[in-house]
């Protein structure tokens, strides 16, 4: 206990931010004496040998007790303040959190950063120093250190780098390596810790929604960041209604419409396919209406943020896609919605030609899907017309993916799709926009579907493609680095 009093003294006397040579050199004295009360000298080194105790367990033990005694003065400092008692000073935080630093992924020193992260402070200003909340950040990065949540979620509360740190580590674990399923995405996506973040703290959602829409325009919407982007906004989701209390929807989309926010929250697997045509018309119907409620201050921004939000919960512009396949007495509904999706920025003139050119295309699809028996020329007929394939990329991405929803949704499709991988080449698609859709398609249809029977021949169709396009177009593959 004695010595144990004598540490506490010296971690008072240390200055966390020494401010002259006098407290230079008394830092200098507190870390060599704290050396010699944590250090072994030759005769207490002869009794532990004598009493068959190890001497690195004598160390282990001498640092769990220190580190014990200043985790009781933490939590002590916090029920007292609660009975309005004086608290602890906030260049004593400091002070702790400065000796801590070096050792933070000492598994015995764990207690102390536990409690050092979560106590509470008043102060606008951080208590803790730099140093110490940089070495927890990378120390859970490198997987060094092992904290609870909620201590994990205070560390990015206290310090807005470590939060960018552990988004920009996820995205690029997601981008360079290679994974099976999206339902492997999410599981790493869930182990990040983030979403719950998200969810439990409005605050640091915004943070990861701003660092989403800065990929995305840098990557000038790369489908692989996109996918990234959908998976984590379902484990969100997921997060969010787990969440009791329920925090207000306007604290985490305070610049969107918050019944379009209502209608998108909704996922597809969580109604019957019947439902889904009606959903996706008071999607549109919100979307619209939106729009043009806005249409005399319309700005970029405006459009940016309903745009960015179908974005986000694009299982249901995937939705539509497949609806265009049945449903013919909303066509030119779903039609808008893939045209806003693809290409949000266009004067009204330039909608109405996209529209008219869109509807010609995919009027030669109708055609094929009422036919039993189709041929890659009719298909590869039908793709060029209107001339859509010759124009920008998001142009010829929206086809693409109607043709695909044709090969997967209709029977003549499915009957030609491994010899139709190569119209994609023709249309100018890099093959990994495909191979994004036929994952996120798969992942969709795993629980909810048109039919048990009808799922299946999808899923061996996408997986007909997917060992299509790897054979034929592997060298196209390319990620982001």
């Amino acid at each position: 206990d004695s010595q144990q009093n004598l540490l506490q003294c010296l971690w008072s006397l240390y200055s966390a931010e020494p401010e002259n040579a006098v407290e230079l050199k008394a830092n200098e004295w507190i870390r060599s004496l704290l050396r010699s009360l944590t250090g072994v000298d030759q005769e207490i080194r002869s009794l532990i040998q004598n009493l068959h105790y190890p001497e690195e367990e004598y160390h282990s033990k001498l640092l769990k007790n220190m580190v014990s005694t200043l985790v009781k003065e933490l939590q002590g400092n916090q029920c007292d303040r609660a009975s309005l008692f004086i608290r602890l000073p906030p260049d004593r935080l400091r002070s702790f959190s400065v000796l801590c630093s070096p050792i933070v992924t000492l598994i015995e020193v764990l207690p102390l950063v536990e409690a050092l992260l979560t106590c509470r402070e008043d102060d606008l200003d951080e208590a803790l120093c730099t140093e110490f909340l940089e070495s927890v950040s990378t120390g859970i990065l490198q997987k060094k250190i092992s904290l609870s949540d909620s201590a994990v979620m205070n560390l990015w509360l206290r310090y807005l780098p470590s939060l960018e740190q552990a988004i920009l580590h996820l995205t690029e674990t997601l981008i360079t390596h290679s994974w099976a399923s999206l339902l492997q995405v999410e599981v790493i996506i869930r182990d990040s810790l983030l979403p719950k973040a998200a969810a439990c703290h409005p605050s640091l959602f915004r943070v990861l929604d701003n660092f989403f829409r800065t990929i995305l325009l840098e990557s000038d919407g790369h489908p692989k960041i996109i996918t990234i982007i959908q998976a984590f906004t379902r484990c969100f989701v997921q997060a969010l209604l787990q969440m009791q209390p329920q925090i207000p929807l306007k604290l985490y989309f305070p610049s969107v419409n918050q019944s379009l926010v209502m209608v998108l929250l909704v996922h597809p697997s969580d109604m019957p396919s019947a439902a889904w045509s009606q959903h996706l018309i008071s999607i549109i119907q919100i979307l619209k209406r939106n729009l043009q409620d806005k249409e005399d201050t319309r700005t970029s921004a405006n459009i940016f943020e309903s745009w960015f939000l179908l974005v986000q919960f694009g299982d249901w512009v995937n939705v539509a896609l497949q609806q265009l396949m049945t449903a013919d007495d909303i066509s030119e509904m779903l039609l808008w919605l893939l045209i806003f999706y693809y290409r949000p920025h266009m004067e009204n003139e330039q909608e109405s030609n996209l529209m008219e050119n869109m509807k010609s295309v995919y009027n030669q699809v109708k055609i094929l899907i009422n036919k039993t028996s189709v041929t890659f020329e009719e298909v590869q007929t039908a793709l060029v017309t209107g001339n859509l394939y010759k124009e920008q990329s998001h142009f010829k991405d929206l086809i693409s993916h109607l043709f695909l929803s044709f090969l997967l949704f209709s029977t003549g499709g499915r009957r030609i799709a491994k010899e139709s991988v190569q119209l994609f080449t023709l249309v100018g698609t890099a093959t990994g926009g495909i191979s994004e859709m036929l994952a996120a398609t798969a992942h969709r249809l795993k629980n909810k579907g048109c039919g048990a029977s009808e799922d299946d021949k999808v899923h061996s169709t996408i997986e007909l493609l997917q060992q299509q396009l790897h054979e034929t177009q592997s060298e196209n593959m390319h990620y982001i680095y």
